[in-house]
């Protein structure tokens, strides 16, 4: 089992919080882990990938551009909208 970075962390967090039923079903299958593992690793690879676009096509500073694509991108993997009631 992977130690999870802040990302998976922060996922975890969100989604036992907003997400309680995708969260039983993956525990369950034994799955959550993986699930986080993926999460965290898809938002690091896209983030790496849009921070390199914006600092060499926009001229983003680096912070800039890391602030940029972490809005980008958290909700797609790990701020996941909420479940409906």
């Amino acid at each position: 089992m992977t130690t999870l970075t802040q990302y998976g962390r922060m996922a975890e967090k969100h989604w036992r919080e907003h997400l309680p039923k995708m969260v039983q079903e993956l525990e369950a299958t034994g799955q959550l882990q993986e699930a986080l593992s993926e999460a965290e690793e898809k938002t690091k690879d896209e983030m790496e990938e849009i921070t390199r676009k914006l600092m060499s096509e926009q001229g983003y500073t680096p912070d800039q551009a890391e602030r940029t694509a972490w809005e980008m991108v958290r909700e797609r993997y790990i701020l996941v909208p909420p479940e409906e009631p």
